[in-house]
């Protein structure tokens, strides 16, 4: 079968990654070797799929569903099977395979179309936050993370770039980078973390109601990572009269429900959507920005 990537793997690797036409034009090579190198059955692509990976479904030699995952090294893929195979299905999908081959994850198959984003958004939150809840585990002795001074610090870097440019953005980079600063003093714990968690990333399962996929793990606080949970649905609420307060009320609930302090993860929310809107800037994704600008400063 024709490994073709789908149209928002493409413009993704396009706006981030500079070996990205490399990785791709070797794609289809290397997804034939991996599913002959298994004896799996090709099903389909998952469409639209990831922003940094191709996602086949399969099934293996005696006909069990699986997924095969293939990305870039600059997607950190080792990483994510280091982060799974930690976690051992608590909370998050289970690698099928022992061995490690690099850019390639034989993992559990889920159900790829129904996300927690499908249920109503209250029933989402309550969803999506139980299951971070199990992921926020102490990392193994020697990991291989990043932690999160380390990933903000290379952010702060391109923040500051950014700012330079852009005096329109300017001072809410300020305002990120001095509360990372206040944040990253006295950090309060060392968990290992799923890095970009939202309710996309959250599928429905069979083994258990609802798993994580598609970890970038980091070890920090838990604050860091419920962080970007806080602007999930941001469209909606930049369309709501009430947005700003509708936001204040999901921080202090979603703060309560996982016992993390609440101005610690209003702190990590305003410095992660502004580094996103400023790359989202940097790339021309000019809507997106504006939105994420938009909610950084009700915060």
């Amino acid at each position: 079968m024709a490994f073709e990537p789908p149209r928002r793997l493409v413009r993704a690797l396009g706006e981030t990654a500079p070996d990205g036409d490399d990785w791709l034009a070797k794609l289809p090579e290397v997804a034939e070797r991996a599913v002959a190198r298994r004896e799996l059955a090709v099903e389909r692509v998952q469409v639209p799929g990831g922003r940094s990976s191709l996602v086949v479904l399969v099934r293996t030699a005696e006909g069990a569903p699986a997924v095969l995952k293939l990305a870039p090294r600059r997607a950190r893929p080792e990483s994510e099977r280091a982060a799974l195979m930690h976690w051992g299905g608590r909370g998050a999908v289970q690698v099928r395979e022992e061995s490690a081959e690099e850019g390639v994850l034989l993992l559990e198959r889920l159900h790829p179309d129904v996300s927690v984003r499908s249920l109503p958004e209250a029933k989402a939150l309550l969803e999506a936050a139980g299951t971070l809840r199990r992921l926020w585990v102490e990392p193994p002795d020697s990991h291989p993370f990043e932690t999160v001074t380390e990933r903000t610090g290379r952010q702060a870097e391109a923040m500051r770039a950014g700012a330079a440019a852009d005096a329109e953005v300017a001072p809410l980079v300020d305002a990120a980078l001095a509360v990372r600063a206040e944040l990253l003093a006295e950090p309060p714990e060392r968990r290992l973390l799923h890095g970009t968690f939202r309710q996309s990333k959250v599928l429905a399962g069979d083994r258990m109601p609802w798993l994580a996929v598609g970890p970038d793990p980091v070890v920090g606080e838990s604050a860091f990572d419920l962080a970007r949970l806080v602007r999930d649905r941001v469209e909606d609420l930049i369309a709501q009269p009430s947005g700003a307060s509708t936001t204040r009320r999901r921080i202090k609930r979603l703060a309560e429900s996982l016992e993390v302090d609440q101005e610690r993860l209003r702190g990590w929310t305003l410095f992660r959507a502004v580094e996103s809107g400023v790359r989202a800037r940097r790339v021309g994704r000019e809507q997106d920005a504006e939105l994420l600008l938009e909610f950084a400063g009700w915060l």
